[in-house]
């Protein structure tokens, strides 16, 4: 009987293409973080919420919206509310079409903090993304990004 020697999959090029959006979505991540709390006072995980909000058509999302929107649990998302709603950038809504959901609304002062996060934001993507990048690779990654994105 002989012993086969296990592969390590370490090399295989998915597990490294993985690893690559992974290290970059972190990296980006984090020093985007930094740049909004040290300009703004805006942790980014505020900033993605504001954001969402400010991209949904009334300006408010129900709480399990917002969660799937930036993949947080529920309870997670409840607490990351509970802060961002003491800073008066948020406000719960009680939901007229159904009794037992609650509506997350960006406030006048959520809108104007996310401004000049915003103004921010655009600087950090000139310098990490758009500077970096021709037309076209930024056609074809949003394009890839898109595709794995989508649902199957």
């Amino acid at each position: 009987m002989s012993i086969q020697p296990t592969v390590c999959p370490s090399g295989d090029e998915r597990v490294a293409l993985f690893g690559l959006l992974l290290e970059t979505n972190a990296r980006l991540s984090r020093s985007l973080g930094v740049e909004l709390e040290a300009s703004c006072e805006l942790p980014l995980p505020w900033f993605d919420v504001l954001l969402q909000l400010r991209k949904s058509p009334e300006g408010r999302l129900k709480m399990n919206q917002v969660a799937d929107a930036i993949v947080h649990s529920t309870g997670g998302t409840t607490r990351l509310i509970d802060r961002l709603e003491e800073a008066g950038l948020v406000e719960r809504q009680n939901c007229p079409s159904d009794r037992r959901a609650i509506h997350v609304a960006i406030t006048t002062k959520g809108n104007a903090k996310l401004d000049e996060a915003l103004g921010v934001h655009l600087e950090y993507l000139e310098d990490n993304l758009t500077s970096r990048l021709s037309d076209t690779e930024r056609t074809t990654l949003a394009e890839l990004l898109t595709k794995l994105n989508a649902p199957r």
